[in-house]
C-alpha cells in the first residue's frame, strides 16, 4: 500500500490561512490499479477537480498560505466524503460506472480507508494542531473545481463559495468577489453542505471552532495555465478582503 507521504503533500508557510486541496490529484496508484477506467475517464473531472491545484498553489504564495494536497485520485477515495458514505469510494460517478468500485467487500473498503483516508485526515489534523497549541491565528478554505456541464445541464454559476455551520467566512468571500470581480458569484453554489461537501470544514474547522470556507471554480475558467495563474490574481485581493473584512 501507498505510503502516507504518497496520499498527503504539506507545503508549511507562515501566513494564517490553510489551504486544503483534497480533489488535487487524478493519479491512481499500483495498489488499486486503474478502476477499469480509461485513460480518457482518468483524466476527466470524474477523477479529480481540475485546474484545482495550480489555483490552490498559486493562492498559497500570493497569501503565504500553507497548501494541503492529496495525492490519489477522489475514486479510489474522496477524502471529502466521510468513511461510511456511498460517495467515498462511489460506485458511480456522475453517469459514469465505476467497475473498480462496484460491490467493493467490508475489507476492501477498510483497507482503502487505512490506506488514504486516515493518514490524509491526520496529516492535516496534526498539522491544525500544532499552529493551534502555537497559538497561531488560522483559518481554513478548501479549494476545488466543478464541471460546467452536470447531467446534461449547464452550469451558470462561474464562482462558489461554500460553508459549514459557520457562514461568516463564505459570506464575506462572495461580497468580496461580487464587488471587485466579474464572476458570476453565488453562496452555496454549485453545491452546498447539504449534499455532503463539507466533509473535510467540518470535522477539522466547525469542530475546532476555525473561520472556513469551501471554493468552487467553474473549470472551464481554469483550463490552462493561463487562466489558472490569472484566476489565483483575481481571487487572492478576494480572500485578503475578506480576511480584513472580518476583523475590522
Amino acid at each position: 500500500m501507498a505510503a502516507p507521504q504518497d496520499i498527503v503533500q504539506i507545503t508549511p508557510r507562515d501566513g494564517d490561512l490553510v489551504l486544503v486541496c483534497e480533489h488535487a490529484s487524478n493519479a491512481f496508484p499500483a495498489a488499486w490499479g486503474d478502476l477499469g477506467l480509461t485513460e480518457a475517464q482518468r483524466e476527466a473531472h470524474i477523477a479529480w477537480d481540475p485546474g484545482a491545484l495550480p489555483v490552490a498553489r498559486a493562492l498559497a504564495e500570493a497569501l503565504d498560505a500553507t497548501l494541503i494536497e492529496a495525492r490519489v485520485s477522489r475514486l479510489i477515495y474522496d477524502l471529502n466524503r466521510p468513511p461510511h458514505s456511498r460517495g467515498a469510494m462511489p460506485e458511480v460517478s456522475e453517469i459514469f460506472e465505476i467497475p473498480g468500485n462496484k460491490d467493493l467487500s467490508e475489507a476492501a473498503r477498510l483497507a482503502r480507508t487505512r490506506a488514504i483516508y486516515l493518514p490524509f485526515h491526520a496529516a492535516l489534523r496534526a498539522h491544525l494542531a500544532e499552529r493551534l497549541a502555537a497559538r497561531r491565528p488560522t483559518q481554513i478554505i478548501t479549494v476545488h473545481s466543478f464541471t460546467p456541464i452536470y447531467h446534461g445541464a449547464p452550469r451558470a454559476v462561474e464562482f462558489g463559495v461554500i460553508h459549514d455551520a459557520d457562514p461568516t467566512l463564505a459570506q464575506a468571500i462572495v461580497a468580496e468577489a461580487r464587488a471587485r470581480t466579474p464572476l458570476k458569484t453565488e453562496l452555496n453554489a454549485p453545491y452546498s453542505a447539504a449534499d455532503e461537501v463539507t466533509h473535510t470544514l467540518a470535522l477539522h474547522a466547525t469542530s475546532m471552532g476555525l473561520r472556513n470556507a469551501m471554493l468552487e471554480i467553474r473549470n472551464d475558467l481554469i483550463a490552462t495555465p493561463d487562466t489558472q495563474k490569472n484566476m489565483a490574481l483575481t481571487l487572492a485581493p478576494v480572500l485578503k478582503s475578506a480576511f480584513e473584512r472580518l476583523e475590522s
